[in-house]
């Protein structure tokens, strides 16, 4: 089995070389390692034609200006294999990663996708805590620890990616999980290899944490997917705004009764978090009450970060959107 793999990029000079050469590494080489630059202003093109000169197996394609979804059709739409592996910057993959996803793929000619397995990176106390408060924690099936699916780990016939006419180009995140939406119902069959083994390196502090999920938070809406995460938060701030309005109007003195609910609630939900997480990170007591301070100040963010980029997009999209069709309606009319 050939295999193309394809990771875009954008200013990832810090990054690029543990990438490539963990994939030069693999006890399965690559065929072709395809990366898509998506407007980097770093050294990361240089750095990957020094790779080039060296006789590395890697072909750049300069996209210009591009998001994720992009970056990956770009380089689908070259490869020169049926087979499509895709992985990012700021991956760590194991040195077996691809011969495991080749072996399972192997293994029944109507496998169509193979989901390898991830974990975050937790090298720092901050990282770990960021673990617990927004890395799914992983599941028991027949024995097998899964963790949920990650396009940074995957591979596919190119003929999927055909059927679904790629990844949506026009969101920031997101595009990979409506991309595997739309593989899965298309009836293409898919298969989990937890053998097949990358490492996720996480944001190591919270202002970075805080802008980067303000992102998410605006795409995840543009993707349709706010139900799977928004629509929870903005639910238990709205009680809180009307609980603390009532206050307001009974006596203002008791605008402390909404913060003490919300403290409450905060508390609760990095109990849970932790709790969720006590196999994958154990720890003693002392330890876990150090943790609920940090993973309290992650959720806060997160929290935060949701409805800002929900706001963002109500204005940025949903009423530039809204104000187009409303001059459309008026032009046909």
């Amino acid at each position: 089995m050939k295999v193309s793999v394809i990771v875009p990029v954008r200013d990832e000079q810090e990054t690029i070389r543990d990438l490539l050469d963990g994939l030069l590494e693999q006890t399965l080489m690559p065929d072709e390692i395809i990366i898509t630059d998506g407007g980097s202003v770093d050294s990361t093109s240089q750095i990957i034609e020094e790779y080039i000169r060296k006789g590395a197996p890697v072909r750049l394609i300069r996209a210009g200006v591009a998001l994720p979804g992009r970056g990956r059709n770009l380089g689908a739409a070259v490869a020169q294999n049926e087979w499509l592996a895709f992985t990012d910057a700021g991956i760590r993959v194991a040195n077996n990663w691809l011969e495991a996803l080749v072996n399972r793929a192997e293994q029944d000619q109507k496998i169509d996708m193979v989901y390898g397995s991830w974990a975050p990176v937790t090298d720092t106390f901050f990282k770990e805590c960021a673990a617990i408060s927004y890395v799914p924690p992983p599941t028991i099936r027949q024995g097998v620890v899964i963790r949920p699916r990650f396009i940074a780990s995957t591979l596919l016939r190119r003929s999927a990616w055909d059927k679904v006419k790629g990844f949506p180009e026009e969101l920031r995140s997101g595009e990979d999980l409506i991309f595997m939406d739309r593989v899965e119902a298309a009836g293409f069959k898919f298969v989990h290899e937890p053998s097949a083994h990358v490492q996720w390196d996480l944001r190591s502090n919270l202002a970075s944490t805080f802008h980067r999920f303000v992102v998410y938070s605006r795409n995840n809406i543009r993707a349709g997917l706010w139900r799977q995460w928004q629509s929870s938060i903005l639910t238990r701030y709205f009680i809180l705004l009307i609980v603390l309005v009532i206050a307001l109007v009974v006596d203002p003195r008791l605008f402390w009764i909404p913060l003490l609910l919300w403290l409450a609630m905060m508390l609760a939900r990095s109990a849970v978090s932790i709790w969720r997480n006590r196999f994958c990170y154990p720890a003693s007591s002392l330890r876990n009450i150090q943790r609920s301070i940090v993973v309290c100040s992650l959720l806060t963010a997160l929290d935060a970060a949701a409805i800002i980029g929900s706001i963002q997009w109500l204005l940025l999209d949903w009423f530039r959107w809204s104000r187009k069709a409303t001059v459309e309606a008026g032009d046909g009319a």
